[in-house]
């Protein structure tokens, strides 16, 4: 039986994507094709991948396009990965060496079927880029790990620059968005980084889900009590019609308000707005 989605409000006007610039996505294209290799950024299309690429800055996903999970936002498909590519962590730092990378978020789908949950992997991705140049910096946007401390204690000790994990909404949508996630496990996995990690912590949220604003200023203050000090808002964007419908679209301004209150609050570095995602300027966060 399909899934009993709520019924959308009247949403003010869906933001206008920014064409990409076809010479660097067809350049960047290649190098990916060449590395077998795909970013975030082109695998989801998103609108900002040309003005990250300019400024040296990507997006990896390691582990395949298969997760574990099946959250009602994303479109990643769902069932068992294939086993690590242990050629994957040294195809990564050839790439980002051909791209001529100065930052690098390096992501995964949820892997719950590995016994380490996926932390090999970012340790040996981190590794490789480092090796082959100790001046590029890394940022890790990691799944929970069901927050096992042995495991998070392995991304503090990685030699990464910057730990991030999504928390992505508000507590009461938490459950039916991210069904086989948690919102407080999240928050126990941002609250080990932000106790043990020497460098910044970030988290993103989606808005346009169902959310009240209140319930967004409830998370936000969630994070910060748990020692995220950099923070993403950005608009949710339904990828098909089986997905979780948008309730509303955000103007300019709310986000901007947002923005406002997340530095009242005392987040050190927000970027909102109704295209930024979870990367968005990552190297200036």
């Amino acid at each position: 039986m399909p899934k009993a989605y709520p019924t959308p409000h009247s949403a003010s006007t869906k933001p206008h994507v920014k064409a990409p610039d076809p010479e660097l996505i067809g350049q960047t294209s290649n190098i990916l094709r060449a590395h077998n290799l795909t970013t975030v950024c082109e695998a989801a299309a998103c609108p900002n991948r040309t003005e990250c690429y300019a400024s040296q800055t990507a997006t990896f996903m390691i582990l395949g396009d298969t997760c574990t999970r099946a959250c009602r936002f994303c479109n990643v498909k769902t069932g068992k990965g294939a086993p690590p590519d242990p050629t994957e962590p040294e195809r990564i730092a050839q790439a980002v060496k051909y791209l001529g990378l100065r930052y690098v978020v390096i992501t995964s789908v949820d892997r719950d079927d590995l016994p380490d949950l996926s932390a090999g992997q970012f340790i040996r991705t981190v590794e490789a880029i480092k090796r082959m140049d100790s001046s590029i910096k890394v940022e890790l946007l990691t799944p929970d790990f069901k927050a096992k401390e042995e495991l998070l204690a392995r991304m503090v000790s990685c030699g990464a620059d910057k730990l991030a994990h999504n928390e992505e909404t508000a507590r009461r949508l938490s459950p039916f968005i991210r069904p086989q996630s948690n919102y407080d496990r999240s928050l126990a996995t941002l609250r080990y980084y932000a106790t043990h990690f020497k460098g910044a912590v970030k988290s993103s949220l989606m808005v346009g889900l169902g959310e009240s604003e209140a319930e967004l200023l409830e998370t936000m203050a969630d994070l910060l009590n748990a020692g995220v000090n950099e923070l993403t808002i950005g608009q949710y964007l339904q990828p098909t019609p089986h997905h979780h419908p948008v309730m509303q679209y955000y103007a300019p301004e709310w986000f901007e308000h947002m923005k406002e209150k997340a530095y009242e609050m005392g987040f050190e570095a927000v970027a909102s707005g109704a295209l930024v995602r979870s990367s968005y300027h990552a190297d200036a966060l």
